[in-house]
């Protein structure tokens, strides 16, 4: 049985706070399990997002998508997003909204809704840890996921996402 949520925490663990994706999802598989939430999740975890990574909406209520952001003011973004085809600067493969675009085309249907976590990284050298600010920030970010996930209805994330 699939489950209803598909969580993509996206980075690489050793390029500083790109690791902010692979870390929060360690996180919140540790939180599901000890909550007994597990099986009404997968998490998928990734360097970068690709065009297969559209094969893994199929079957889902809803999708979240994890990842560190470059230049943004807040600490913390959750908001929802649609397919586009418009191109994106990432510096990923594909931006979230891609992947959607392609299940799009590819199924003739609407993704399921899905969301954005962005956490604010500043330094992603090569070999580095992340920094005092990423960790502040993915604390905060841990209390947003657990707000979602206490609750993973459309109706309560989107109340999140304001």
């Amino acid at each position: 049985m699939t489950p209803p949520v598909v969580v993509f925490a996206v980075g690489n663990p050793s390029r500083g706070d790109d690791a902010i994706g692979p870390l929060l999802c360690a996180r919140l598989d540790s939180w599901l399990l000890a909550r007994g939430l597990a099986d009404g999740v997968e998490l998928i975890e990734d360097f970068q997002l690709n065009i297969e990574h559209a094969i893994d909406l199929q079957g889902r209520s809803l999708a979240l998508f994890i990842d560190a952001a470059v230049n943004q003011a807040a600490a913390v973004l959750f908001r929802q997003i649609g397919p586009s085809a418009t191109i994106a600067h990432s510096s990923h493969a594909l931006p979230p909204e891609a992947v959607l675009q392609v299940y799009l085309q590819t199924e003739g249907a609407a993704p399921p809704p899905s969301f954005v976590l962005a956490v604010r990284g500043e330094a992603f050298a090569l070999g580095e840890a992340p920094g005092t600010a990423a960790e502040a920030a993915m604390d905060e970010a841990m209390q947003k996921l657990e707000a979602l996930f206490a609750t993973p209805q459309l109706a309560a994330w989107q109340a999140l996402a304001g």
